[in-house]
């Protein structure tokens, strides 16, 4: 690992808000005219301004494996505070929106390789031509619910509420609602969709006029996905589902297999009775068979720029911004809970405290599911973002293409670029020591990355505008 030296000028910190209590205040003024500040904003800078940067005391050491010539030396002794500060790389834009949104943008490359294809990544643009749509599928129903209805109208309740109503998505009838029910769909909801894909795959067999073990010899399903919360805390998934030819995205799919017959395989699957999970009863809660809802959604996906609403591109903007959130437009917390007298502290609606509450008092009677330890996503516990292997790229490439640029990027900064890497020796020791910032630090971060979050915007219209007169 290699690093810059910091620059010998002071820069002049940007301007935070004026709100901030005097103990706040006192920080920021404290880092901002410290002789290290410039050195300090950088670090936050390459982070991306995480808001919870991982801090990390070490050195590393280049040396020429032939001649024992010291290359470079970097230690964290003369950084900020002896520390090296990383971004933490947390998913969750309720935890870190600057590294959600880079988050976001490896979840968005990934199903638009899919989708249009990527030579970069070895996957042909003739994807394009194989049949894909874009598929949600629902949770059922508990209990009625508050809501808008698509049409117009009233409530159950006689009231016509506003979109942001905090009484959408809760319980008519708190004593009647099935909140345990709501929380064992959540904690099953991932067997439920390996049962799906299980399923599909006999219906396009049969659909095809073929054995199901004989379907892998002429098509593949793949397919990318990710949950959302829906305002009553059921899960439902949304999915990009592409029929590819035996050897993944680079061969054809048979002449038979059309974005109608898989349309068509979708809907009987889903409806089949083997796409269910039955759990068994326990003390006083009943034996229960989930499946999923009655309303499901197929829609083909089209070619950017042909008019349609579910192009590619909007495909991947829409799972891209899903893949950051979790269950917290629910008013439900973004970690673990300890005890429920944390939902006091947090103002937890009373509509979410019960389906938490459910989750622990299920737990003992489902001790194999750990209902508490998933109380904070309303029991589920499964992939928020998921792919099958032939799908496209993986985000463990995306990152590590990201990690190999700003690597290419140091060494030409230090000179050592032009060596070949088995003439190089590297030696480096590294220790965690803590992480996040200081009440002033946290200020100053996050004024560092509303300007890098403004700094992309305008590149992005830009770019934009450049396309559209070409």
């Amino acid at each position: 690992m290699a690093h810059r030296a910091s620059l010998p000028t002071q820069k002049a910190p940007k301007p935070v808000s004026p709100t901030l209590d005097p103990a706040t205040l006192g920080d920021v003024l404290r880092v901002a005219s410290a002789s290290d500040y410039t050195r300090w904003e950088d670090q936050i800078r390459r982070t991306g301004g995480c808001s919870d940067p991982v801090h990390l005391t070490g050195w590393t050491l280049h040396k020429d494996r032939t001649t024992g010539e010291t290359l470079h030396h970097y230690s964290t002794a003369t950084e900020p505070g002896g520390r090296l500060r990383l971004a933490c790389g947390n998913r969750r834009a309720s935890r870190c929106p600057s590294c959600a949104w880079t988050y976001a943008g490896d979840t968005y490359h990934l199903i638009r390789s899919g989708l249009a294809g990527d030579d970069r990544r070895d996957i042909p643009a003739t994807v394009r031509d194989h049949p894909r749509v874009f598929t949600t599928l629902t949770a059922p129903s508990f209990g009625p619910v508050h809501n808008r209805p698509d049409h117009g109208g009233t409530c159950r309740c006689g009231t016509s509420h506003t979109p942001d109503a905090p009484e959408l998505g809760t319980a008519l009838d708190p004593d009647t609602y099935d909140y345990a029910g709501a929380v064992l769909f959540n904690n099953h909801a991932g067997q439920l969709w390996q049962r799906f894909t299980t399923r599909l795959r006999r219906e396009l067999a049969a659909r095809g006029g073929l054995p199901r073990r004989e379907l892998a010899d002429h098509l593949r399903v793949s397919y990318g996905k990710v949950a959302e919360f829906q305002k009553r805390g059921a899960l439902h998934f949304h999915a990009v589902v592409r029929l590819d030819g035996p050897d993944g995205p680079g061969t054809p799919p048979p002449a038979w297999a059309t974005a109608g017959l898989l349309t068509d395989a979708i809907r009987a699957a889903a409806a089949h009775s083997y796409t269910s999970v039955s759990v068994p009863a326990a003390a006083d809660q009943p034996a229960r068979t989930f499946r999923w809802g009655r309303q499901l959604d197929v829609r083909p996906v089209k070619v950017f720029g042909d008019g349609s609403d579910v192009t590619e591109q909007a495909v991947a903007s829409y799972v891209a911004k899903y893949a950051t959130k979790a269950a917290e437009n629910t008013g439900t917390l973004d970690r673990r809970i300890g005890e429920l007298a944390e939902l006091d502290r947090h103002h937890v609606p009373d509509h979410t405290r019960r389906l938490i509450t459910a989750c622990r008092d299920l737990d003992a009677l489902y001790p194999d599911r750990r209902l508490w330890a998933w109380a904070h996503m309303l029991g589920f516990r499964g992939h928020f973002s998921s792919k099958s292997r032939a799908y496209s790229t993986t985000l463990g490439a995306l990152r590590q293409e990201r990690a190999d640029y700003r690597a290419a990027q140091e060494a030409f900064a230090l000179g050592l670029d032009d060596r070949e890497p088995d003439t190089v020796l590297v030696l480096a020791d590294w220790q965690y020591a803590g992480h996040g910032h200081t009440p002033g630090e946290a200020a100053l971060a996050a004024t560092i990355a509303r300007d890098l979050r403004t700094n992309r915007e305008t590149a992005r219209d830009a770019l934009r505008t450049e396309r559209s007169t070409e």
